[in-house]
């Protein structure tokens, strides 16, 4: 009798266990379902509620409330309408600022076609420089264009070596002594000539004349002239020139004194430079001592 009792009791509490067991079973389904509907209807609303405001049919500012105000920052409309701003702003002002790019870099071109702009994708501009240096020639070769050219002033420099010790070409060709530029542009040019003078031969060119005395012999000036050749027009046009004059002790056989001179100018396609002095056989042409040259700057 006593056992039977005791069966009766575990079966009554495994019953109230695998009720419980169903019971929260249930609640937490309904939960799940309850929640999910409420999320549904939080972002139904949500999505209404943005619809309506780019559509301007948000009934508080039908009513006229205003959004700027504290109480108005809290509505999600008003978040929705910033950031709706924001992004107007920021697309018209990467608009603006192309388009103002664009302005500017037309009337740069149309004002200076040398300064043209290039874009990013756009393939680089051709790199042009030109170094060329002194060269030893024949005396017979020295004699440049002589007195008889009047055109320039001074004898022009024939002999630069373009290819070997520290010359060079890149872009640029030398032809009878001239630098050829290949494209338009602002160019930096730059020369130097190496001036060698003897007494002997300044006193041999004043022996026929008694007045002349080796005062002024010693005073006889050195001149550099940096010329270019257009198509356009017939005559060489002069760029640059400088002067130097001998002074040097009477008991010197030589004196030695050099002219450098550089700078900026535009420059056409097919232009040519070219350098002449006061007197050819006067010049040194060690490379590290005469050299004439060119580089595109933009």
């Amino acid at each position: 009798m006593v056992k039977m009792t005791g069966s009766h009791t575990m079966q009554y509490i495994g019953l109230l266990l695998l009720a419980a067991i169903l019971l929260q079973t249930i609640a937490v389904a309904v939960t799940f379902i309850y929640f999910s509907n409420v999320l549904t209807t939080m972002k139904e609303t949500f999505s209404k509620s943005s619809v309506s405001c780019l559509m301007r049919a948000n009934l508080r500012t039908i009513k006229g409330m205003d959004l700027s105000s504290a109480e108005g920052k809290d509505d999600p409309c008003w978040q929705v309408t910033q950031q709706l701003h924001f992004l107007i702003e920021k697309s018209m002002s990467n608009r603006y600022q192309k388009e103002i790019s664009s302005a500017v870099k037309d009337e740069v071109s149309r004002v200076l076609p040398s300064l043209v702009i290039q874009d990013q994708d756009a393939h680089p501009r051709l790199k042009v420089a030109a170094h060329v240096t002194g060269s030893y020639t024949p005396d017979a070769e020295k004699d440049g264009d002589g007195p008889s050219n009047r055109k320039v002033y001074g004898q022009k420099i024939h002999s630069w070596e373009s290819e070997k010790g520290l010359a060079f070409l890149q872009n640029v060709q030398l032809s009878d002594g001239e630098l050829v530029v290949p494209q338009a542009g602002f160019y930096y040019i730059y020369s130097q000539t190496y001036f060698r003078h003897t007494l002997m031969e300044e006193e041999e060119e004043h022996e026929e004349d008694d007045s002349a005395s080796t005062e002024t012999a010693r005073g006889k000036p050195m001149l550099q002239y940096v010329y270019k050749k257009v198509g356009s027009y017939p005559v060489p046009i002069l760029l640059m020139k400088n002067a130097r004059t001998t002074c040097w002790s009477r008991d010197a056989e030589y004196g030695l004194y050099s002219i450098y001179q550089a700078g900026l100018f535009q420059l056409e396609g097919g232009d040519r430079l070219f350098v002449t002095v006061s007197n050819v056989s006067t010049i040194d042409m060690d490379e590290k001592s005469s050299f004439f040259g060119a580089f595109l700057v933009s």
